[in-house]
């Protein structure tokens, strides 16, 4: 891009990847395409979605805000109809009102789903085509490509993909949703990664054979897009981005606040501008940052009440990232209210009511895959709450939480999930708790942040404790 083009925009998505790719040392998964694209931008290794399932995910993502304060607290379809408050909040609106052409291909679930031309009309699209398997979402890109080129004005094309969603299939037995449609076939030409957090079996084997198949086939899409950008001339004056809603629709990952729930794959290729080729970004980074990163990029301001930051200066000039992630759970198929914590270090867990330890991802009667730390023959109800040594730990399987070696580290991460709770007016913070549970967790989390300090001496140095003083650091930090 020169200093005077005003560049596009295209966001490649897709539902359930988590990072389950080659370019993210998967060993087995075939995805030449995304690696290709990998290599030729900024990666980001620790990127995580705010919620660990698709509506909330992507409204969060769209909107640059927290489930908590956009309105989309669960899935937007029919029976449960969660929407979006504002819908001008949306990037496609924003980018409209600037001048860009905007178009929807394939998925749009973070408002409520309605017909095409009003969702159109309410987020800000030129025009939407929701729907489509992978081949249907690849004709129509390239047809909304091929107009975008004729304008001759910049334009910001969403291209969601189904795939590797579970999909219903005539190979699947009675009682299992697996990943192969109609049109996927399994994927085992290099092997089986089984994720550390399930066994190790023939039945998790069976599952990951087909969930590899649903990744390469949708490579293979991404290719096809990226193909007709270069052919049409556009590489150099488009910012591309990929990822995804959330984490692996495997059992102990999507529908969970465990990292394998809502950790993203994050990939930005930014052409012009130093630093963003060929980087691999080892800190964390939330997909609240993705928008104001998007309009900075685009030589656009951003809203002073975004809770994100730019990454921008993050990849351009080392400037140090955000101090903590956070992650929220509300209603998926029930209501299971809880939220998360995330340092470097350590994760923060904090169970609102008394569901089972993970709600169920798979969509089936019948598992083929099973937690690796499954224990007895019931399902168990979760803790109240939850604290892991990501170092010592990185799977989130011994809750440290009444170690008194984690003392200080408790404090500290309840006080930055609290504070947050309260700056995003979370619902949560009731004076009427709904429950026996909740009454507790609300109590936890009274108890463990330490009451304002007085200001420390100017002569002296110190730190303010509480939670405002968790959120100075974060924004001094962030």
């Amino acid at each position: 891009m020169t200093a005077t083009t005003t560049p596009n925009l295209l966001v490649l998505h897709c539902h359930d990847l988590g990072r389950f790719l080659g370019a993210y040392e998967v060993p087995t998964v075939v995805s030449p395409h995304l690696d290709a694209l990998a290599a030729e931008s900024v990666l980001f290794e620790t990127a995580f979605a705010t919620a660990p399932h698709c509506s909330p995910a992507r409204a969060s993502l769209f909107t640059g805000t927290y489930p908590q304060t956009n309105g989309v607290l669960g899935l937007t379809h029919d029976p449960f109809g969660w929407d979006l408050n504002d819908p001008s909040s949306h990037l496609a609106h924003r980018l409209r009102t600037v001048g860009y052409r905007t178009e929807l291909v394939g998925v749009h679930h973070e408002s409520r789903v309605l017909p095409d031309d009003v969702v159109a009309a309410r987020l800000g699209f030129d025009r939407v085509r929701t729907g489509g398997d992978r081949d249907v979402v690849v004709e129509r890109t390239a047809d909304a490509l091929d107009r975008a080129a004729a304008t001759g004005r910049p334009f910001y094309l969403q291209v969601g993909f189904h795939e590797p969603h579970r999909t219903p299939s005539h190979a699947d037995r009675p009682g299992v949703m697996g990943f192969l449609g109609e049109t996927v076939r399994p994927d085992d030409s290099l092997g089986h990664t089984v994720p550390p957090y399930l066994r190790d079996d023939p039945g998790a084997r069976e599952e990951i054979a087909e969930l590899q198949g649903a990744v390469r086939h949708m490579d293979e899409g991404v290719g096809s897009v990226l193909a007709r950008l270069d052919a049409l001339g556009l590489r150099e004056d488009t910012v591309v981005v990929f990822t995804t809603d959330h984490g692996l629709a495997l059992p102990r990952a999507k529908c969970t606040l465990y990292d394998p729930g809502v950790e993203v794959a994050l990939i930005m290729r930014v052409p012009g501008r130093a630093g963003w080729s060929g980087r691999r970004v080892p800190d964390q980074a939330s997909h609240v940052d993705v928008l104001p990163t998007l309009l900075e990029l685009l030589g656009l301001p951003s809203p002073g009440d975004l809770p994100g930051h730019s990454l921008v200066p993050v990849v351009e000039t080392g400037a140090p990232t955000r101090t903590y992630t956070f992650g929220q759970l509300n209603h998926h198929i029930y209501y299971d209210p809880k939220r998360s914590v995330r340092s470097a270090g350590h994760k923060l867990i904090v169970n609102f009511s008394n569901a089972p330890l993970a709600m169920d991802p798979t969509q089936s009667w019948v598992h083929r895959s099973l937690p690796a730390d499954l224990r007895g023959p019931s399902v168990a109800s979760s803790t109240a709450v939850e604290l892991y040594d990501l170092a010592q730990d990185p799977h989130e399987t011994r809750n440290v939480v009444a170690d008194p070696a984690y003392g200080a580290v408790l404090l500290e991460m309840a006080g930055a999930l609290l504070a947050w709770m309260s700056e995003t007016g979370d619902h949560l913070l009731t004076a009427d708790p709904l429950s026996d549970r909740h009454r507790e967790a609300l109590a936890f989390l009274a108890r463990a942040t330490p009451p304002p300090q007085p200001p420390a001496d100017p002569g002296r140095s110190g730190v303010t404790a509480g939670p405002a003083a968790v959120r100075e650091r974060e924004r001094e930090t962030a």
